[in-house]
């Protein structure tokens, strides 16, 4: 969905952002250098998303979770209320991955300053959010072109 977005607002962004650590958009990521902003998207799966969560926690000023995985965990989390019966069943793919017993939200690794719901994110909203950081460092918002952005 951001990749969408940025049909639209490329340029916008570009005046306010520098993508520095971002694997859908390149291979050539900085994962040291000081984040104002952190977006991440999706539920704590793994020890592995633990790990990522927290290293982005302590790079970033502002941390903003992207979807409903991120924010609720859901619909991930839904084996967490699995039956014993449905956790055998896939516990060949819970040991093979080695994956915890519960998948957590963001919002129960670590703090988070605003949140963007939605599967897949309101576009609407994320740009809203996006303001809001741009103001709160001192920047100009990005002027909406329309509210149809959701496509």
């Amino acid at each position: 969905m951001f990749a969408e977005l940025l049909n639209d607002y490329f340029f916008e962004f570009k005046k306010h952002f520098n993508f520095i650590d971002a694997a859908t958009f390149s291979s050539k990521r900085d994962t040291q250098s000081p984040l104002d902003i952190a977006f991440i998207e999706g539920a704590a799966n793994s020890d592995h998303d633990v790990v990522t969560m927290l290293k982005l926690r302590q790079r970033a000023q502002k941390v903003v979770a992207i979807g409903s995985c991120a924010c609720t965990g859901l619909p991930s989390a839904q084996r967490n209320t699995f039956t014993p019966e449905q956790i055998a069943a896939i516990q060949p793919i819970l040991t093979k991955f080695n994956y915890p017993d519960q998948i957590k939200p963001l919002t129960q690794v670590i703090p988070v300053d605003a949140q963007v719901p939605g599967c897949p994110m309101n576009l609407d909203t994320f740009l809203a959010t996006v303001n809001q950081l741009l103001v709160d460092f001192g920047h100009a918002p990005i002027v909406s072109k329309s509210s149809t952005i959701n496509h």
